[in-house]
């Protein structure tokens, strides 16, 4: 019996996503501009021809990486404001960018190079900056929910707060089996998202 369109779909996201988290891995050991295509292909246990139908080459790979990325970032950002409060808005962001960390802190540590590479690299700084410009973007929807909450000064809450975040983040991608997660999470959460405590 012939597979429906929607199995073909299933199966070709799932065969896109089995190759970008080949390059994902491939990128942070070697270098972006180290790995080739053949290395990605043998390490997703795909044919290179089956790869190149779905990419036109490595630079492809990665902006469709990193416009995956950033489609995350939206997909939470847009769960976030559909919930009642700036509070219960405020708690979803800290805790899907806490769980995703923890899941993958290899992925996190990858876009976080990215954004950090130097200007000169201008293959891998023209997609740091795409990164860099949709958290700017999501930074503003968060001072709203600040605002909201009450914050005296909502941009500066903010900032505080995605500095907090990121720096969790940090540290449980670089010591993902001793760092105390579920303590964190609660005392960010404890800090930031109850409308009593803004200053």
């Amino acid at each position: 019996m012939p597979r429906t369109q929607e199995e073909n779909e299933r199966i070709r996201q799932q065969a896109k996503a089995k190759i970008r988290e080949a390059a994902i891995e491939l990128f942070m050991r070697k270098g972006y501009h180290a790995t080739s295509i053949d290395d990605v292909s043998k390490y997703a246990g795909v044919s290179k021809g089956l790869l190149y139908n779905y990419y036109k080459g490595k630079e492809e790979l990665l902006g469709a990486m990193v416009e995956a990325r950033i489609g995350e970032l939206i997909q939470v950002m847009e769960k976030a404001e559909a919930l009642d409060t700036p509070a219960e808005q405020l708690r979803h962001i800290v805790e899907g960018a806490i769980d995703n960390v923890q899941r993958s802190p290899q992925v996190f540590r990858f876009y976080l190079h990215l954004q950090t590479q130097p200007e000169a690299d201008e293959t891998i700084a023209k997609y740091g900056k795409l990164l860099i410009e949709e958290s700017a973007r999501q930074f503003q929807i968060q001072c709203r929910m600040f605002e909201k909450l009450g914050s005296a000064d909502p941009v500066a809450r903010s900032l505080y707060f995605s500095s907090a975040l990121q720096g969790i983040m940090l540290m449980i991608s670089t010591y993902p089996d001793q760092f105390p997660v579920e303590a964190m999470k609660r005392q960010i959460i404890d800090d930031f998202c109850q409308t009593s405590r803004q200053p």
